[in-house]
């Protein structure tokens, strides 16, 4: 018998977000890959529609903001299931949910958001959203399980960015660790669609002048980030390593962000490469009494 091939799996992006080369999959039938996108804003200067053209010729019209699944191939070389993983759309998220908590009965924090998040989900509302995207960050920083917290992050990471930030944190954060997991499995591919998603609100604001100054204030936070340093000094001076811990978890966030957003002109990919890798070992370090 030959042997079995890699297959494919499909994740979700905003429509205005489709590259070059991914392929939009339509009630599971692969089209054909992107060749072209556009976008095309209504009367008052919104963003309204996204123009596609594939490969084969054909044309799409798809409203800005809708999310989109892609087909996406597994890294070369990797053996037939690997790093396979199905994103969750809102009316089975449940079973992802249950999947996670299955892998650890043991684990009192996984149960609790299980238990929270089976009551259903809500994507309007923030509260839900963060315990989405914390019970995925326990997944992944606490019990090295990138398998389940990426199916976690993917229970939010195709909503669109709609104007609310405080929302938008959460998914965002979701997004910037499912494109670090993608890229240490070697998914190029994937980790490509999660960082535009990431940058997604970067260019929200319509005004003219408005959009620069935003720019402005982005490149700062982008060249300047909080990275908490004076607050993990402090704490790990007296000793208080739950607070220490805390700390460093802010700062693995910011570095996940920064990572996926492409880095900036003070910090460089690989120099966050080797600052979430040296980040994710010191947090672990401090799990010992959770």
């Amino acid at each position: 018998m030959p042997e079995s091939q890699p297959e494919s799996y499909t994740f979700r992006v905003n429509a205005e977000l489709l590259a070059p080369g991914q392929i939009p999959v339509h009630e599971s039938t692969s089209l054909a890959a992107v060749r072209e996108r556009s976008v095309e804003n209504d009367d008052f200067g919104v963003p309204a529609l996204v123009h596609l053209v594939l490969e084969d010729g054909m044309t799409l019209r798809l409203a800005y903001g809708s999310p989109v699944r892609v087909q996406a191939p597994p890294p070369a070389g990797a053996p037939a299931d690997a790093v396979r993983v199905e994103p969750a759309d809102e009316e089975n998220f449940a079973a992802v949910v249950a999947a996670a908590a299955a892998a650890h009965p043991q684990d009192p924090r996984v149960q609790e958001f299980a238990t929270r998040l089976g009551r259903g989900l809500n994507v309007k509302s923030g509260s839900n959203l963060q315990d989405v995207r914390d019970l995925a960050h326990t997944l992944y920083v606490d019990l090295d399980d990138a398998e389940n917290a990426l199916a976690v992050c993917n229970i939010i990471t195709g909503l669109p960015f709609d104007g609310n930030f405080g929302r938008w944190n959460w998914i965002q954060s979701a997004l910037s660790l499912a494109a670090h997991i993608s890229s240490e499995a070697g998914d190029d591919e994937a980790f490509t669609a999660y960082a535009q998603a990431v940058r997604a609100a970067d260019s929200a604001e319509t005004d003219p002048l408005k959009a620069k100054l935003a720019a402005e204030m982005l490149q700062r936070q982008l060249n300047e980030p909080n990275l908490y340093d004076r607050e993990i000094h402090r704490s790990a001076e007296a000793g208080d390593e739950s607070t220490e811990r805390d700390w460093r978890t802010l700062r693995l966030d910011a570095l996940l962000y920064l990572r996926a957003h492409g880095g900036s002109q003070t910090l460089a990919e690989a120099e966050l490469d080797r600052r979430i890798r040296n980040e994710l070992i010191a947090v672990r370090g401090l799990n010992l009494d959770l």
